[in-house]
């Protein structure tokens, strides 16, 4: 399979176990192929090697172009119609594991990686669609017919509690999480609030509102897992800061009342936790520790997601936006990017972290667009 077994290296190892456990010599093709794969994430530089668990090329492209577009770069500007043209040629078009749930889903989705057709996701599909239709300049037709396959799996992957996970639905046999093999707590694929946020900025990005039928029911699911003091958890990024401004931005698109007291409850939550130096921060140790939700050093990335999740309440002005595009400015480099010293995404969580380091790059261009389109 090109780029390994679920394209991520526990599955690739796992795999090659597997094999060597039923008997399959070193050198067989399937055994190979693998390792292949695994040395393929290897980073080596003079004097050290790491491995990274996965590429993700598909999500940082996508990423990179919803930031560049909302930064003001013209939505036709040729860099942007050829990734676009490389994420058209992305989708997947075949069936996945996902259609055990949903049988009667047509494919249509994106994976996160360059190959990875068994496990589209959610999440990726969303970020392509929307990173799509802020486009201009693609051909109309190819376009209708990535939009018009992607959403309906999209749709067809909600959850019956009206929210969003990512790679299923209905997967929520929490109980699994039971087994000593999943003392990590993430073994299973439920709807998580990030998701569902992302969900509904999808919508309202396609130009959908508080009409259409998955909207309602995604308001609801929201409500009822946002904690008590205000913010949303985020499964995939560092963590509630992550998850807030996640579910902030949807809320936004759809058309929902961005003064209404529960929206309002996440806003106080995000503005009473920036740090003296005027940026956001968030240790993983808030996967075990929610009393650890919003605290830790100032790293970009986290605070460019403060930010939007600011601006898409209509907060665009005052002491803690200021403060904030302050501490973006102040330590953007000279050559024009920044670095998050600090694991900034989610694997497993309590157990498996990420450090995407172009988090550090489009995210804040991303927020100091919105707040110059804000404030012109």
């Amino acid at each position: 399979m090109p780029g390994g077994v679920g394209g991520i290296f526990p599955a690739m190892t796992n795999s090659v176990l597997a094999l060597r456990t039923l008997g399959y010599p070193d050198d067989h093709p399937l055994i190979r192929g693998q390792l292949k794969e695994i040395d393929a994430l290897a980073v080596e530089t003079e004097d050290t090697i790491h491995y990274q668990p996965c590429l993700s090329p598909v999500w940082d492209t996508a990423l990179a172009v919803n930031a560049m577009v909302e930064s003001g770069l013209r939505p036709d500007h040729p860099a942007l119609v050829r990734a676009a043209e490389w994420m058209f040629d992305k989708q997947v078009l075949v069936p996945g594991d996902w259609q055990v749930k949903r049988p009667n889903v047509e494919p249509g989705a994106w994976a996160f990686q360059y190959h990875n057709d068994f496990y589209p996701d959610l999440d990726d599909t969303a970020i392509v669609l929307m990173a799509l239709e802020k486009l201009l300049g693609l051909d109309p037709e190819r376009l209708g017919r990535a939009r018009s396959r992607g959403l309906a799996w999209f749709l067809g992957l909600r959850g019956s509690d009206g929210g969003w996970g990512s790679f299923d639905a209905d997967n929520n046999r929490l109980i699994l999480n039971n087994i000593p093999f999943a003392d990590h707590g993430a073994l299973l694929d439920p709807s998580t609030e990030d998701l569902t946020g992302r969900g509904l900025e999808l919508l309202g990005t396609l130009g959908f509102g508080l009409d259409h039928q998955a909207v309602r029911p995604a308001i609801e699911f929201l409500k009822r897992t946002q904690h008590d003091d205000g913010p949303w958890y985020g499964r995939w990024g560092v963590n509630y800061v992550y998850g807030t401004w996640s579910v902030l931005r949807g809320l936004r698109a759809i058309g929902e009342d961005m003064n209404a007291h529960y929206v309002q409850r996440a806003v106080r939550w995000v503005v009473s936790h920036q740090n003296g130096d005027g940026g956001w921060g968030e240790t993983c140790e808030s996967y075990t520790d929610p009393s650890l939700a919003g605290c830790g050093a100032s790293i970009p990335s986290q605070t460019a997601w403060a930010l939007l999740a600011l601006f898409a309440a209509g907060q665009t002005t005052g002491p803690a936006v200021e403060r904030g595009v302050d501490y973006l400015l102040r330590t953007q480099r000279p050559d024009g990017s920044w670095n998050d010293p600090l694991w900034n995404g989610t694997g497993f969580p309590r157990v498996f972290f990420l450090k995407y380091h172009l988090y550090a790059a489009y995210f804040p261009l991303w927020a100091l667009g919105v707040y110059r389109s804000a404030i012109v």
